[in-house]
């Protein structure tokens, strides 16, 4: 199975949008799977019109651990509450213990270990699920949410991943949307890929973000091409974008230009390659392309 992800560096550039119409101009030669991996925001499902009652399973699943004390045990030394970094110990001068505040936990353990009467310890928390579902396009996405208040969001990426091979019935590619920025989510999403869509907008926080995003896929020496969307709202910035690439010896797959259809398609819980026919060789020429760079032989 070859792994295509697509991320973006900066939020609302239209990632997801491109994504569910990408995947469907896919799915007409290929058996695909969608794995949703944006965990702290997922959006995929919604985009392809998919609602609760569409998805088969919901698990709870533990991939981090906070902090407890067992006052039985604490001798009142307060090194906890001086040495967590995450101010996430309160101090009770009446009772002179400590208060663990649940939420500001991130389980990072220093406290289980500096604690001199081994009052602290870690457990496991349920602090997400994951779940999956057919599209009525004929193919599965798995979604991933985290709870409210609660981290562990790049671990939570590995085990959606891991359900998409398991119920993807031997797909020829999963279609991994990522999230935005450079941080946890993005390198779990982008790491065992095969090939990297990056999306972009012509505007300098576009263009710096998207740097900064394949500078993480850059890190795990993965081929990348780039899709410029919104190319015609500034012309200087897409062509800025364009010599980038040139420089790079980058693909630009593809230049959509600003319509509103995008949000027409939004609206109706429909992706635009289905709700706009135009959109149909848009997407099939990124499909070309795609087979031009290789992906689907490497």
């Amino acid at each position: 199975m070859k792994q295509i992800t697509i991320l973006s560096g900066k939020g609302g550039v239209g990632k997801s949008s491109i994504t569910a119409s990408l995947a469907i101009a896919l799915s007409k030669k290929r058996k695909i799977v969608c794995a949703d991996c944006d965990v702290d925001a997922s959006n995929l499902a919604l985009v392809f019109g998919m609602n609760t009652d569409d998805f088969k399973m919901w698990e709870s699943i533990s991939t981090n651990q906070k902090a407890r004390v067992d006052l039985s045990k604490c001798i009142s030394c307060r090194k906890c509450a001086s040495e967590c970094y995450f101010n996430a110990i309160d101090w009770d001068d009446a009772k002179k213990i400590p208060v663990f505040r649940e939420f500001g936990c991130e389980g990072c353990g220093v406290c289980e270990m500096i604690c001199p009467s081994k009052a602290i310890e870690l457990y496991d928390v349920s602090n997400a699920r994951i779940g999956y579902g057919k599209t009525k396009y004929g193919f599965v996405v798995v979604s991933g949410q985290l709870e409210m208040g609660e981290s562990g969001s790049g671990k939570v990426v590995s085990r959606v991943k891991e359900l998409a091979l398991n119920v993807s019935g031997h797909a020829d590619v999963m279609l991994v949307d990522a999230a935005a920025g450079i941080g946890c989510t993005v390198i779990a999403s982008v790491a065992g890929s095969d090939y990297v869509i990056g999306v972009c907008e012509p505007t300098p926080s576009g263009f710096s973000d998207l740097k900064r995003a394949l500078s993480v896929v850059n890190h795990f020496n993965i081929h990348y091409g780039i899709v410029i969307n919104k190319y015609d709202m500034n012309p200087e910035y897409t062509r800025k974008i364009e010599e980038f690439a040139k420089k790079k010896g980058i693909r630009v797959l593809s230049k959509i230009g600003y319509d509103k259809c995008f949000m027409d398609a939004l609206v109706n819980l429909v992706p635009v390659i289905e709700f706009s026919p135009p959109y149909k060789e848009i997407f099939d020429g990124i499909v070309r392309a795609l087979e031009d760079e290789s992906v689907f032989n490497r």
